[in-house]
């Protein structure tokens, strides 16, 4: 992945944080997306998360 992948893939992942801490998603939605999101940038791992 490079640098600007990795920098979008990063502040998304902050913000779907964010929307879970404030109780504007559930933990199910949350999972659902962060799936998505993995997908979406061939992520394999979870270090990040």
């Amino acid at each position: 992945m490079d640098n600007k992948k990795r920098i979008r893939y990063s502040i998304q992942l902050a913000m779907l944080k964010q929307l879970l801490n404030k109780g504007m998603i559930t933990e199910e939605e949350y999972r659902r997306i962060l799936v998505k999101l993995k997908k979406d940038y061939s992520v394999v791992s979870d270090v990040n998360t």
